[in-house]
């Protein structure tokens, strides 16, 4: 089945998910640039108030918990769309965390089966 929207198929590994979301569009692999979000390219980079998370979907680490991640799907207001990876709990990186605790607009839809 083919993922839609802004949906993915309910996958069992981080990779996969990544992937999926690349079918669908979101083919920006983001990062932090001190306290904004940066483009592949890096030319451009976003406030919180610049984005919408579209979704999230968090991976729990069963062997590892070094492993443990969340994978975010993100829109920004020009219309790029890409992921965004950060590990949570003791592992997460503090400036992701405080940038995704200011984004307003978040959305969680429900995977496909």
């Amino acid at each position: 089945m083919k993922p839609e929207g802004d949906v993915i198929q309910n996958m069992t590994t981080l990779s996969e998910s990544i992937n999926n979301a690349i079918e669908i569009g979101y083919n920006e692999n983001f990062k932090m640039k001190g306290i904004r979000l940066m483009s592949d390219n890096g030319l451009s980079t976003y406030a919180p108030d610049d984005i919408c998370i579209n979704n999230f979907f968090r991976f729990e680490g069963y062997s590892n918990t070094d492993d443990s991640s969340i994978l975010y799907l993100i829109e920004t207001h020009d219309g790029r769309k890409g992921t965004l990876v950060d590990s949570y709990g003791v592992y997460a990186n503090g400036i992701y965390s405080e940038f995704i605790r200011q984004v307003l607009d978040i959305r969680k839809k429900k995977e496909l089966v």
